[in-house]
């Protein structure tokens, strides 16, 4: 399991002069998947791009071991947290298993001398993410969600202690971003990878989550176990929406069942025990 830590204490985190971020105190738990959801422009992805020593606190800092993020060397960063970022961008022409490879950049010496250890980790990484027979063609060539699988190897290939990921199942269809989170849950549970990452997907969120941290406007609402944070009250304070919260009949965490102005309860009174018999 991954001994190292990162927080976030007091941040306040913006651009220019708008502050998207306020005065944000949060503990990542070592070794455990958390995800950050909230509604749109919440301050989501600019609190991970701050975590990953990418975007500068105002106030406050970012603690990775106890250090302050910003003065250790970015090498040195890249060797313990990697990242997925939102919408990356890759070299025009490149082939999948080099852009893969260079998650394995951190790892390599002043002279980026390449390995037999380099090989099988992308090769791993490829395997993992169903695109070994990718490996030869150019990225530019795939599918939307063909593409986020090759950025999500190139983040594993990186084989970082701790992992943040800014909405990996952008682009999938359903029965890929079940078998992206799955993979994610793996790579927890066999390595004790320590996760972060940013859903939209609040059911996906808490059925693959072990610690939920719900935000609004950029301040924390709430954060903790999926079945203590997800309930009504949390569902209408920070997305807006009336709607009820039964127990998922597969996995017994929270379902977030939406109330649309065209739906009318047929069993208002309804118990999750009730559903899930």
């Amino acid at each position: 399991m991954s001994t190292h830590t990162l927080a976030v204490e007091a941040a306040t985190i913006g651009y220019d002069e708008r502050v998207v971020v306020h005065d944000m105190t949060l503990e990542v738990p070592a070794g455990r998947i958390t995800t950050i959801v909230g509604a749109n422009a919440c301050g989501k992805s600019t609190l991970l791009r701050a975590m990953a020593r990418l975007l500068k606190v105002r106030t406050g800092r970012v603690l990775l071991d106890g250090r302050p993020i910003d003065t250790i060397p970015p090498r040195e960063v890249a060797t313990v947290l990697g990242l997925l970022p939102q919408t990356p961008v890759s070299p025009e022409g490149i082939a999948v298993a080099d852009l893969v490879g260079r998650g394995r950049y951190p790892h390599q010496g002043w002279f980026r001398r390449w390995t037999a250890q380099d090989d099988a980790a992308v090769e791993e990484a490829l395997r993992a993410t169903d695109i070994l027979d990718l490996a030869d063609r150019s990225v530019d060539e795939l599918s939307g969600g063909q593409r986020q699988r090759v950025w999500i190897a190139m983040a594993l290939a990186q084989q970082t202690d701790v992992l943040l990921l800014d909405e990996p199942t952008t682009f999938l269809d359903v029965a890929h971003q079940v078998e992206v989170l799955d993979l994610l849950t793996d790579l927890n549970r066999a390595r004790g990878t320590t996760i972060v990452m940013v859903l939209h997907d609040l059911n996906l969120a808490a059925r693959y989550t072990d610690h939920l941290v719900a935000l609004r406007e950029g301040r924390l609402v709430a954060q903790g176990a999926p079945s203590d944070v997800v309930t009504p009250a949390l569902v209408e304070e920070v997305f807006g929406m009336t709607a009820r919260v039964i127990a998922d009949p597969v996995s017994g965490t929270p379902l977030v069942v939406p109330v649309g102005r065209h739906h009318t309860p047929t069993n208002p009174q309804v118990t999750p025990q009730e559903l899930t018999g």
